[in-house]
């Protein structure tokens, strides 16, 4: 019966992303099981021809995960239509759950021509850049919270616009330990994290969405971003306004949630 559906389901769901509308929640069929949920996003994907700038990782804190049982985070594609320079601004509707602050890669596209398994060792040689991102968090669908990790892994990640701050030529630094902020003053908001919440660390992150990229034989003739993971959790958003990420080192990013 998944089968079956699941072309319907996908065509309302990518219908929602391209067009900027809300659906009725669908069926926890899609949700509950992350092998579904993956399914569904999968051929949700094959529907989208915007160019693919990037992948994100979800679910990469080891608590959400422990909670939600599961045992590792997912990994989807990221459009250019949801990709802003740094102080964009950002519409936002009651089905939004949050705001993160995550720190991203950039990575050569010679990554695809790479037959062996990514490490933390030789991941290295492909990154070129660094930076802060702000990434909001939320549905296509008329639903609120996350009871299951299928519920953001099926709608396109859950995510809703990524924002990226200024990029920095990759160092290898101990980015494993950095310390962390988010902030809006006209809510009186501030949230501090820290980047060894995100999967052990973002560097992890990093090889583990490589890893699923390749094991899924996923192409692309450019270099592409990769998104880490929340180094704050999901930050509910209190207030419209700006808000500034932080990321030690790594330098701000903003966005303007109207």
């Amino acid at each position: 019966m998944i089968k079956k559906n699941i072309n319907i389901v996908s065509d309302s769901l990518v219908n929602a992303f391209l067009k900027g509308k809300l659906i009725k929640s669908i069926s926890t069929r899609y949700t509950k099981n992350m092998f579904n949920a993956n399914e569904l996003r999968k051929v949700c994907e094959s529907k989208i021809k915007i160019p693919t700038i990037g992948f994100k990782a979800g679910g990469t804190a080891f608590p959400v995960l422990k909670k939600l049982k599961e045992k590792e985070p997912f990994f989807s594609s990221i459009y250019k239509n949801n990709f802003l320079k740094n102080k964009s601004s950002i519409k936002i509707n009651k089905y939004t759950l949050g705001i993160e602050l995550e720190v991203c890669y950039l990575i050569k596209k010679d990554f695809f021509n790479f037959k062996k398994k990514i490490t933390k060792k030789n991941v290295k040689k492909f990154i070129t850049h660094m930076a802060p991102c702000i990434e909001v968090v939320g549905y296509r669908q008329k639903k609120a919270g996350i009871k299951y990790l299928g519920d953001l892994c099926s709608d396109f990640g859950g995510n809703v616009k990524f924002v990226i701050g200024h990029k920095k030529k990759f160092k290898n630094i101990k980015i494993n330990n950095l310390k962390t902020q988010i902030s809006n003053p006209k809510a009186n908001q501030l949230v501090n994290g820290n980047t060894n919440t995100v999967y052990i660390s973002p560097i992890n992150s990093l090889c583990f969405v490589l890893n699923k990229i390749k094991k899924d034989k996923i192409l692309l003739n450019k270099k592409f971003y990769v998104f880490t993971g929340s180094t704050v959790g999901v930050v509910p958003i209190l207030a419209k306004g700006l808000y500034t990420g932080k990321i030690e080192i790594l330098g701000s990013v903003k966005a303007k949630i109207i």
